[in-house]
């Protein structure tokens, strides 16, 4: 379980590697905008994205700020501020949207793994090719 987490974790670096190594030597400057997108896209597992999940609002892109949406032009510090604490107590209700949209993405990943993976039945006697990991020679200065 572990090591699927790290893959995981592994697979979003790369992916946010990707797309800073299309800008080349350019990606100090594009870091801030590959991460700020990164963090308010949606999620396909909860639907909601991990900026939504935290600061319990959604997030303004910078492209609303330099071409104003109706959000933007109609926004009251004051009025989103009481409104913010009203809705308080929805962010409850959205994480627990949020887990169970995980809970059915999980099990749907489940399932087609599980359609894929053929059972095998073995008897007393059959013979299996056994992975012996303990024979393996690992480490910083074993020789390859």
């Amino acid at each position: 379980m572990a090591d699927n987490s790290k893959d995981e974790g592994y697979k979003t670096v790369q992916g946010i590697k990707k797309k800073l190594d299309k800008v080349g030597g350019n990606w100090v400057e594009e870091l801030t905008s590959v991460l700020w997108s990164y963090r308010t896209t949606p999620r396909g597992s909860t639907g909601e994205s991990p900026f939504t999940l935290v600061y319990r609002t959604k997030a303004i892109i910078p492209a609303e700020l330099e071409m104003p949406s109706h959000r933007i032009l109609h926004f009251d510090e004051e009025h989103n501020f009481q409104l913010l604490r009203e809705h308080l107590d929805l962010i409850d209700e959205l994480w627990e949207t949020a887990f169970i949209r995980t809970q059915r993405y999980k099990s749907t990943m489940i399932n087609a793994q599980n359609k894929r993976v053929k059972a095998r039945h073995f008897q007393v006697g059959d013979l299996v090719l056994r992975r012996v990991d303990a024979l393996k020679l690992v480490g910083k200065f074993d020789p390859k």
